[in-house]
């Protein structure tokens, strides 16, 4: 059975990436891992990309279109459809992924830790607050992953995100923070690897220098998409709608 860890970079521009992201450029290098560039569809905002990466479907097909819309994506998600085929799920995440896959709306007393093998994300520790540090989302993310061992595992941090609207695309804080997740990357990807995981690495949206995400430019829209230790003729996505297919395929479980 195939492992795949998902792990989406809230915020990240393509051009930071490109710049500041030395260890995945070194990966890439050595033909470890295979990257693409995308355009994040419409509208660029969390919410609504959120429920692209999970259902394969543009906003206007999800009618996902407002980060505010608080509610269980109306398509099977990735996680369905693995809980579907009978693999361990789990996640360390931002609350609202929560929302859309397990409850809506989140309650932090019920489902900030969770632990049922009846839900899509069986095992999840889910944070609220943006300014969650990077470092203890992926800490989180390792014990769910030595704890329960399982088959998908979504590894989503905010740091990004966060420092690009507290200071904008353009700042020194952007940067230290697109440059940190990837030290983050440097320090697991290579443990997940030994572990036999195919390693899925993207972001929802961008990031401008006014430290925002919600117009239709090249700063909001383009982001980055690495494959690492997946198969040669496993397809690189053309857009953010096939990402979920090719989880899913390197899963193992069918999609269509």
């Amino acid at each position: 059975m195939s492992r795949l860890i998902f792990v989406l970079l809230d915020g990240l521009a393509a051009a930071a990436a490109a710049t500041h992201m030395s260890f995945l450029a070194a990966l890439t290098q050595a033909g470890k891992a295979r990257h693409a560039e995308l355009t994040a569809e419409l509208p660029p905002l969390s919410r609504p990309i959120y429920a692209t990466l999970l259902t394969g479907k543009t906003p206007m097909e999800t009618g996902i279109v407002r980060n505010e819309d608080a509610r269980l994506a109306p398509e099977l998600t990735l996680f369905g459809r693995a809980r579907g085929a009978g693999l361990g799920t789990a996640a360390a995440a931002y609350h609202w992924m929560s929302e859309l896959i397990n409850a809506a709306p989140f309650a932090p007393g019920r489902d900030r830790l969770c632990d049922d093998a009846a839900l899509p994300i069986q095992h999840g520790l889910f944070y609220s607050e943006d300014a969650y540090p990077d470092a203890e989302l992926f800490r989180d993310a390792e014990a769910l992953r030595q704890r329960f061992t399982p088959d998908l595992l979504l590894v989503h941090s905010m740091g990004i995100d966060f420092a690009g609207h507290a200071h904008g695309a353009d700042s020194r804080a952007y940067r230290e923070a697109v440059r940190g997740a990837d030290a983050l990357l440097a320090l697991h990807v290579p443990a997940w690897l030994a572990w036999g995981a195919r390693v899925l690495i993207t972001s929802d949206h961008g990031m401008d220098a006014d430290a925002s995400h919600s117009d239709a430019t090249d700063a909001a829209r383009r982001v980055p998409f690495w494959l690492v230790g997946a198969p040669e003729d496993a397809p690189l996505p053309a857009r953010q709608t096939d990402i979920t297919p090719l989880a899913a395929r390197l899963l193992g479980i069918r999609w269509s």
